[in-house]
């Protein structure tokens, strides 16, 4: 099965790619790897604020993660211009917003591997990083940044 058509299965429709809100691009390429930049949940267009473990709990942060993945995936076919070449999810690393005693940075950060494993099957099982981190840009529940290999 196509990744568009999983897509259209999922009833996802990816978005554009978003304007960087600092000095840098949203990704690189080099050889056969793309590097995405860390993109932050959003929810109704605006930074997904929460602190995991204070003001969310870990289901709440896991569907943030999952709508990073979704951002995620736009920015990919932009840079790729077509999901079917990726060989590879190389590696995502999270950083999960949190109170001093959140421990479910990695439950959370499963919102964002399902939905690539979903997408992608097996060419979606990847390396992973997920931190707790005492803040994150504009007070963003949840930061991922990916790296996908190209065929």
């Amino acid at each position: 099965m196509s990744v568009y058509d999983k897509l259209k299965e999922l009833n996802i429709t990816l978005p554009p790619v978003a304007t960087p809100a600092a000095a840098y691009v949203p990704f690189v390429r080099t050889g056969n790897l793309v590097f995405l930049s860390g993109h932050i949940a959003k929810k109704d267009g605006k930074a997904w604020v929460g602190k995991l473990g204070q003001t969310m709990q870990t289901e709440e942060g896991k569907a943030a993660a999952r709508a990073i993945a979704i951002d995620l995936l736009g920015t990919l076919h932009a840079a790729v211009g077509d999901l079917n070449s990726i060989t590879r999810i190389v590696k995502v690393m999270s950083l999960v917003n949190s109170s001093l005693d959140f421990t479910e940075q990695h439950l959370v950060t499963n919102g964002a591997s399902d939905l690539l494993g979903e997408v992608f099957g097996a060419r979606g099982a990847h390396a992973r990083s997920a931190f707790g981190v005492a803040q994150n840009p504009m007070g963003a529940c949840v930061e991922i940044e990916l790296i996908a290999e190209v065929g």
